[in-house]
């Protein structure tokens, strides 16, 4: 399938939903703080509890969970109801100066911005050739965290 171009907030917010949408196993993601995700929004509450009802799991990795903390209080919740199946790591000082932000789904979909403080990026869904750098980059990136939130935690 054609790349799907955005450059605004909302292209960006919807295209997600749509990724977030088609996942049945497994999100992979990474941004630097989840800030513009809207990961506590209802209508995300409500895809990611499904995509975990039918047992999928959700790994998030970021330099800093602070947004998620303050912000997110519904994401909070359902970190408590899966957290068996939700793993949020951080970042380890070495590559805290990554700034691009994806979100792979069943390694077939992906919404990637190239720099979290701006909006423009692609979209590509049912091409898994199009997730392959970014599922490379995310095992590599993955390696070098520590764990992060996890239920019940606060303050990290």
């Amino acid at each position: 399938m054609e790349k799907q171009p955005f450059d605004s907030r909302s292209q960006f917010q919807a295209l997600l939903l749509d990724c977030l949408s088609r996942a049945r196993l497994t999100l992979q993601c990474f941004d630097p703080d989840y800030a513009w995700w809207q990961l506590g929004h209802s209508k995300t509450d409500a895809l990611l509890r499904h995509f975990l009802q039918h047992k999928g799991r959700l790994q998030l990795v970021a330099h800093s969970n602070a947004h998620l903390e303050r912000n997110e209080p519904r994401f909070l919740t359902l970190l408590e109801d899966y957290g068996h199946q939700i793993e949020c790591r951080l970042t380890s000082r070495s590559i805290r100066t990554l700034t691009d932000s994806f979100c792979v789904a069943d390694g077939r979909h992906i919404v990637r911005r190239f720099h979290a403080d701006h909006f423009r990026g692609e979209a590509n869904f049912d091409d898994p050739l199009s997730t392959q750098t970014s599922l490379e980059r995310y095992e590599a990136i993955w390696a070098e965290t520590l764990p992060g939130l996890k239920a019940g935690t606060t303050g990290l």
